[in-house]
Parts: C-alpha cells; sequence; structure tokens
C-alpha cells in the first residue's frame, strides 16, 4: 500500500471533511484520514495511478488540492482568512446603506426605495451566491450536505422573496432586501473570527512542524587530504556527511558526535531550557542549539528518517484521530443539515397555516431557523480541543501519539512503572567486576565488545566506560531478551553476558550481571543505578489521585524492593521474563484501567497492552512505537501534567460538544417561534463558533498541579 497525503483548501466545516472521506472511501481508499481544521488529507492506495483522478473528483467538489512537494510548500499557508476578509469588506458598505433605517431617528428616503434596495442588496447577494452557492451545489453532489447549504436557502429565500415584491402594488409589503445582504455579510464575518480562533488553534503545532532550512558547515577533504569547510543547505545533506557545529548555530540534521564537547539545548524537542552536556558518541537532534562548544559529528538521519519528523508526523497523526464520543458527533453531523432544513420548512408551513402569521414573518422564521443552526460547532469541537492539548503538551515535552486514549486518562487507577531507565536514571556505574579467567584487560575487551550491540541502559553504560579500540571480534551476536547479549568467537567459543538466569546452576552470591563462556562462569559484575530525583514526586502524585503504584521489572527482586521501598511503592513484582510481564499485564488490565511506564525493548510487548502506555524519549525505538505517550523531556518529572493534560483535553472536548447540542437545540426552536431576527441569528451562529475556539484557548492556559 502507498501513502498518498494532500494538502485540501476550502474546507469550510465537518461536513466537507466528511464528503471527502466519503469521496475517497467510495474510490476503495484505505486508512483515510481528513483534518478539516489543517486541511491535511493522507490516504492509502494499492494503485498510485489513481491519485489524478482522485484529485479531480475531489476538485470536482469545489476544493484545491496541492499534492507532493506543492503540498508541502502550502502546508503553512492559510487563504481562506483573506478570502472571507475581502468579501466581507466589499460586502460590509452595502450592507450598512441597507440597514441604516433601522437606526432611531435617521431616515434617508431615497434609501427606501425598493429599487435601490435592490441595488445595493444585488452585489451582497451575487458574491454570496459566488462563495456560499457554489459550496453548497458541490457538496450536495458529494452527497454530504455542509452548513452553506442553510446559509445559502436562507438568503436566497430573502432575496427572492424582496425581488417578488418589486413587481406587486405594494412592494415596501415584502421587502427585506437588507436580512439577505445582512446574512452574507455577518457569517463572511463569522468564518473569519472562526478562522482565524480556530488558526491560533493551531499555532504551537505549526511552529514544532515547521521545516526548518539552516545552514550546515559540512566537511570535507581537498586531493591533499586537508579538510575543507564550506556551508550547505540543511536540505542537502545526506547521511554520512561530516559536519562542524560551533557555538550558537543549530544542528542541521540527526547526528552523533565524533570529537568535542558541547552543552547542547533540546527545548525544541523536550520544552527544556537547561542545556545538556553532549560527548563523543552521544546522539545530536537536528533541530537542538549548541548553547556552548565546537564539536564534529556525522550525520545519521536526513527529511522523513529523523526523530523531528518523526514527531511531526506522530503530531499529523494524532490531530487528525477522533474519540469515540466525536465519531457520535461526526455522525449527527451528517444528517443534520437535512434535519435542519425539514425543521425550517415546518416552521413555515406552521407560521403559516396553524400560527395564522403572515407569509413573510413565516419565511423571516424560517429563514432564521436556516441561518442560526449550526453544524460546524459539533465539528470543530474536537480538533480545536486536541489542537491545543497537543500544542500545550508540546511545550511540556509531552507527545502523544494516540489521541483516542487521552480520555482514558480520568479513568487510570493503576500505574506500572519499570525500574531501568524509568524510576532510574539509566546513568549507571560499574560498582565491582571480577575476572574469574584471564586477566583483566581481556575481560574488559570481552564485556565491552558483547554490550556494544546492545540497546538497554546498562549495556550502553559499561560500553561506554570499557569502550576500547581493541575490541574483540565477535559473529552470530544476539540479544536474548529478559537474559541478555550472546555471541560466539571465530573458535566457535560462545560467551554470554546477563542475569543469573544464563547460568546453569543457582550463583553461590549474587552479582549483577555474570559472564559465560560455553556456559562456564567466567566473571561478574556489579552495577549501580541512581534512582531519578523526580521518580518520589511523580509516585506521590499518584498515591494523591488514588491509584495504585507498581513495580514490574526483570531485575532481582532484592534491586527491586531497594527501589520501592525508597520510592514508597505499593507492589513489586520482579525477576520477570518478558512473557512474564505481558502476562501480569494482561491481567491488571482485565481488573482495572492501567497504565505501563517503561522505557526498554522488554517492555515493548507489555506497553502494547496496557490501556494508555508512556515511554521516555530515551527509549528504545520499539518502545517509543508502542507506547501512546512519549516524554520528551529526559525524566519523569512531565507525568503529571501528562496526566492532567489527557483528561483536561477531554473535558474540553466534551464541554465543547456540549455546548454545540445544547446551542442548537435551543437556538432552533427560539428561531421557529419568532423570538430572533434573521440578522441577529447569523451573527449568534457565527460567535457559536468562536466560544468553541476561545473555550479551546482556555485549555492552553489552565493552571495544572
Amino acid at each position: 500500500m502507498e501513502k498518498i497525503a494532500w494538502k485540501v483548501d476550502g474546507m469550510t466545516c465537518a461536513n466537507c471533511a466528511l464528503n471527502i472521506n466519503k469521496t475517497l472511501a467510495n474510490k476503495g481508499m484505505t486508512n483515510i484520514s481528513v483534518n478539516a481544521i489543517s486541511g491535511e488529507v493522507s490516504f492509502e492506495t494499492a494503485d498510485a495511478s489513481v491519485e489524478t483522478e482522485l484529485k479531480k473528483k475531489v476538485e470536482g467538489l469545489g476544493y484545491t488540492v496541492f499534492s507532493g512537494e506543492h503540498a508541502h510548500a502550502h502546508a503553512h499557508e492559510h487563504g481562506s482568512m483573506s478570502k472571507y476578509m475581502l468579501r466581507f469588506w466589499i460586502s460590509l458598505p452595502f450592507t450598512l446603506l441597507l440597514m441604516l433605517h433601522m437606526i432611531p431617528g435617521v431616515h434617508v428616503h431615497w434609501l427606501m426605495q425598493p429599487w435601490v434596495q435592490f441595488g445595493l442588496a444585488l452585489p451582497v447577494f451575487l458574491i454570496g451566491m459566488e462563495y456560499f452557492g457554489k459550496s453548497a451545489i458541490n457538496s450536495i453532489r458529494g452527497g454530504v450536505p455542509n452548513m452553506d447549504v442553510l446559509i445559502t436557502i436562507g438568503s436566497l429565500s430573502a432575496f427572492a422573496y424582496s425581488t417578488y415584491g418589486l413587481f406587486t402594488p405594494k412592494p415596501e409589503d415584502f421587502l427585506f432586501f437588507e436580512t439577505a445582504a445582512s446574512i452574507i455579510t455577518i457569517v463572511f464575518f463569522g468564518n473569519w473570527l472562526e478562522d482565524v480562533s480556530v488558526n491560533r488553534t493551531q499555532k504551537v503545532i505549526k511552529e514544532l512542524t515547521k521545516t526548518q532550512v539552516v545552514k550546515a558547515n559540512m566537511i570535507a577533504y581537498d586531493d591533499q587530504h586537508q579538510e575543507q569547510v564550506f556551508q550547505v543547505d540543511s536540505t542537502a545533506l545526506r547521511t554520512g556527511d561530516l559536519v562542524m557545529i560551533r557555538t550558537g548555530e543549530q544542528v542541521p540534521a540527526d547526528c552523533k558526535m565524533l570529537s568535542g564537547e558541547a552543552d547542547v539545548s533540546e527545548a525544541l524537542l523536550s520544552g527544556e531550557a537547561t542545556p545538556v552536556l553532549k560527548k563523543q558518541g552521544d546522539v545530536l537532534v537536528g533541530g537542538s542549539v549548541v548553547v556552548n562548544g565546537n564539536l564534529k559529528a556525522y550525520v545519521t538521519a536526513v527529511g522523513k528518517d529523523t526523530v523531528m519528523s518523526g514527531i511531526q508526523e506522530m503530531m499529523k497523526k494524532a490531530q487528525t484521530e477522533k474519540p469515540p464520543v466525536q465519531q457520535l458527533a461526526d455522525k449527527i453531523s451528517g444528517i443534520f443539515i437535512p434535519i435542519v432544513l425539514g425543521i425550517a420548512l415546518l416552521t413555515l408551513l406552521g407560521n403559516y397555516f396553524i400560527g395564522d402569521h403572515t407569509f413573510k414573518e413565516s419565511l423571516m422564521r424560517c429563514v432564521a431557523v436556516l441561518v442560526i443552526a449550526c453544524p460546524c460547532a459539533m465539528g470543530l469541537a474536537t480538533p480545536a480541543a486536541i489542537a491545543v492539548g497537543l500544542g500545550r503538551a508540546a511545550r511540556y515535552g509531552i507527545l502523544y501519539t494516540d489521541v483516542k486514549r487521552m480520555e482514558l486518562f480520568k479513568d487510570i487507577q493503576q500505574m506500572v512503572f519499570d525500574k531501568t531507565g524509568t524510576l532510574t536514571s539509566g546513568k549507571f556505574s560499574i560498582a565491582a567486576f571480577a575476572a574469574l579467567e584471564g586477566d583483566e584487560t581481556t575481560f574488559k575487551k570481552l564485556v565491552f565488545s558483547l554490550e556494544k550491540f546492545s540497546n538497554h541502559p546498562i549495556a550502553k553504560s559499561i560500553a561506554d566506560a570499557w569502550r576500547s579500540k581493541d575490541a574483540i571480534r565477535l559473529h552470530a551476536v544476539e540479544e536474548v531478551k529478559g537474559e541478555g547479549m550472546k555471541a560466539a568467537d571465530k573458535e566457535g567459543n560462545v560467551y554470554r553476558i546477563g542475569s543469573a538466569k544464563i547460568l546453569k546452576g543457582a550463583p553461590a552470591q549474587l552479582h549483577s550481571l555474570y559472564v559465560t563462556k560455553n556456559d562456564t562462569l567466567i566473571g561478574w559484575l556489579d552495577i549501580e543505578d541512581e534512582i531519578r530525583p523526580e521518580a518520589k514526586d511523580v509516585i506521590n502524585y499518584c498515591k494523591a489521585q488514588g491509584i495504585t503504584t507498581i513495580l514490574l521489572s526483570g531485575d532481582s527482586i532484592e534491586k527491586c524492593a531497594i527501589v520501592a521501598n525508597a520510592l514508597g511503592i505499593d507492589v513489586v513484582h520482579a525477576a520477570k521474563s518478558p512473557a512474564e510481564k505481558l502476562q501480569i499485564i494482561d491481567e491488571l488490565v482485565a481488573a482495572k484501567p492501567t497504565v505501563m511506564v517503561g522505557d526498554g525493548i522488554n517492555d515493548a510487548p507489555a506497553l502494547a497492552k496496557a490501556t494508555i502506555s508512556v515511554s521516555l524519549s530515551e527509549a528504545s525505538q520499539l518502545a517509543i512505537q508502542s507506547a501512546g505517550v512519549v516524554l520528551t523531556s529526559h525524566g519523569l518529572k512531565n507525568l503529571p501534567k501528562a496526566m492532567q493534560l489527557g483528561k483536561l483535553t477531554n473535558g474540553t472536548v466534551k464541554s465543547n460538544l456540549f455546548w454545540a447540542f445544547f446551542y442548537n437545540s435551543i437556538a432552533i426552536p427560539v428561531a421557529a417561534f419568532g423570538f430572533l431576527h434573521p440578522t441577529l441569528g447569523a451573527l449568534i451562529m457565527g460567535g457559536s463558533d468562536v466560544v468553541l475556539a476561545i473555550n479551546s484557548l482556555w485549555l492552553g492556559v489552565r493552571k495544572l498541579k
């Protein structure tokens, strides 16, 4: 399957997104994602050649489609605002003149002439029909009528009835050209306000996902093998290129340090202002800034393969996901327009035949129903709140990769923590060791040669401590989950390093790691690990929320007990294999909603099973891919914020949806019974979406514990 990404201009509400979704689904596309706010559309197809045909189909509905490089270039432009504003400013003078007579004490006789009123209303009506009318027709053709259908029918009814009155003996009894003009003008203004408001909710995410092109100091060598440094755009870099990065410069792509030391700010990724010391062998994330120091590095990833690009893709994907409550709202939005049209028709007939009102009065009430109904509010409820929630989380270094699970934070009753690299810092030191065969130097080389292939935090620390240029050549290297590393030398000797599980018999005394040669013990190591300074506060926060804390680790009972006692953890499951971890998580999740916090390869299956999974940015890639939340700020300290923002975002989505349903259920009957003039109805309708945007923006500043 090939994934295709577009940028689509012209979507005005959730029904537009539903229309595009339906069109693509009817053509057999899968994994369709349409974001009405950002205009981003993606889908998968087995036949990429159909893209041109699909573009024509969607553009036939009245939208503009940008694909490939054009989509990327257009990704951060927003032309809708100027379109709405331009039409609003052209319409406004004509509408103001039409409504001048409504000001007490103002009466310009010639402005009240029927044909003058017609002449003033006609330009506004034509501008409105050119935009709303075209959009309405296209949406009906697509099978999902949008809100522009209501605006079009409302303003068309008022204009047509007033025009008919021009040819009657008493045209003044039929005139409400100002109603038709004011509806169009106010809706243009409301759309502009909605655009500005919703755009603000996207601001932080747009900043995060903005592709920045910076200058890179690329290192090359001339024919005399002399080092030459020249500047290129970061987009010109390729994997394996050598670069020099100086104080104050931005890291142009993901790199690994070859030489030098530097303090590097990773605020773009983690939200942490404090620089991190980086040394030889450390990874540098593209977009971070060298605050102090000069270094040389080689490029490990560019373009779509970089860490930031991966985060951007996760953010985009997260924005388009919909929790179950929004899926229900979308279903209602799909049938909302026909229902409102039916109510409007009943309003007209009921007021005229049963209520004994004049046709003019009945029509005015019908028009008021059409213009005050707002399907947009239901469609915007979730995207607006999620955009703000994701944006605020990003500022704290919290990345939600699965928005559907955000709403589950409110139900969490158990929090499971891995030990190594999660509750502890993952910064290990070798407290003691013994070589039971051969000399210590050879033992260190062997251990380094085994551990350098592992992603486990302990293995990385040992490899850094005992790094050797004269490593032992090994083959058939394998990382055995829950046990350790296994490899063979050229003579066929099989070496292992890992927990006591690799020993044939019970160890005489307990050590952190054992080294065997052909299943015979040849040495051991004792490792010390420090508890993260923020871990105690996080455990205390969980307890204050009534959440049971659980330690689940493959480490020994003794070491787990030390950590659990120091932090006050409620339950301990120690010395567990990955399969046992998975079984325990299965049982916990079956009993109560459970969060799993882990960072290793061994944790990935358990993370995938948890109600909500949380991983750290230092975690293995497998663990990050299994996680619903990734903490990129070097530790656990923002875990409470992640939990709170999950709850608050879900609460904001629900309050937005409540407002949308409450507004429509109250406003439509009020209009039907004649308590609202259509002009006021149009104004209120425009304001309803702004209320949602303001409520969503409030999420961005609410105080967290």
